[in-house]
């Protein structure tokens, strides 16, 4: 995706900096508000035509008459692996950029479709098996939206109870599946670079930004906090949207982490920043890519995965 474009200062980059897209394909998930709604916005401006890949597909097009471009809408559920796979099985052409946009936030204990803990489920395994079954399509990159909450806690994958169905809290399972989106974005580079594709894998994550994925949380008190944290201190979905756009369009190395570079990474222009230790294990990351693989019955479809025992 625009590989040739040079990085643009951050200090003055916005979403009028992007390269043309004409003739580019993109999705984005959970397109129909937000930030992925405003990254929509930004990329069919740049001529790029957007398909958004909505679970309501009657929001999604009162959300795609918004657009200025090209655009359509198709139904996905990533809380549903035969959604998941009917979305892939319809996909025909090329498909320049795949933005990873969905997510739910500290739900109170819900399972998927296919008996996954919500937020895991929902926010990695939906995401992961959707990136493999398009991947044979792909030609650009592949950008994921993580959280600054994969540091939550000192949060760790836990693989002996994934669902968490021992010690289950609403924050422990959404920092458990942004630290995922990490690990898979680190190892789906990784496979990227071994199999000699030129797709690269990203991650981006908006800070603290003002959007309705706040009033998912599982807790009223919660979510009233949450709701003036929103009115008072977060940047709006515009500059929660900029690190996505940034990470899809400016020539950044395979599994850079994009945020903004304000205190804190809660708001500002964005930048390459850091990672928790967790989210840079190697080891984990294929750890997590293996079992994620059994769960979802999915796998890296450009070369074979031969190491073992790691």
């Amino acid at each position: 995706m625009a590989e040739k474009t040079k990085t643009q200062s951050s200090e003055t980059w916005s979403a009028d900096r992007l390269p043309g897209l004409d003739g580019r394909t993109v999705v984005v998930t959970g397109a129909n508000s937000g930030i992925g709604l405003t990254a929509t916005h930004a990329l069919a401006r740049a001529g790029a035509h957007v398909v958004l890949a909505v679970r309501d597909t009657e929001r999604g097009r009162a959300a795609a008459a918004t657009v200025p471009g090209s655009t359509e809408v198709r139904p996905l559920d990533l809380a549903d692996l035969a959604s998941v796979r009917a979305f892939a099985d319809a996909w025909q052409g090329p498909l320049h950029l795949l933005v990873n946009n969905a997510g739910v936030m500290m739900l109170p204990r819900e399972r998927t479709k296919d008996g996954f803990e919500m937020q895991f489920g929902t926010n990695h395994l939906g995401h992961f098996a959707l990136t493999n079954l398009l991947l044979p399509h792909i030609t650009g990159r592949v950008v994921t939206v993580s959280s600054g909450a994969h540091r939550w806690g000192g949060a760790r994958i836990g693989f002996d109870d994934l669902d968490m169905a021992a010690n289950y809290t609403p924050q422990r399972a959404y920092a458990q599946s942004k630290l995922a989106n990490l690990l898979f974005t680190l190892e789906l580079q990784r496979r990227l670079t071994e199999s000699g594709s030129p797709v690269r894998a990203l991650a981006a994550h908006p800070g603290y930004a003002a959007t309705n994925l706040q009033s998912h949380a599982a807790n009223p008190v919660l979510r009233a906090f949450m709701r003036l944290g929103n009115r008072f201190f977060a940047q709006d979905d515009r500059a929660g949207a900029l690190p996505t756009l940034y990470a899809a369009t400016e020539d950044l190395p395979g599994a850079s982490y994009v945020g903004p570079d304000g205190l804190g990474e809660m708001r500002g222009k964005p930048t390459l920043v850091g990672r928790s230790r967790a989210a840079g294990d190697p080891l984990t990351a294929r750890r997590l890519w293996r079992v994620s693989e059994e769960l979802t019955g999915t796998h890296f479809p450009l070369s074979r995965d031969e190491e073992a025992g790691v």
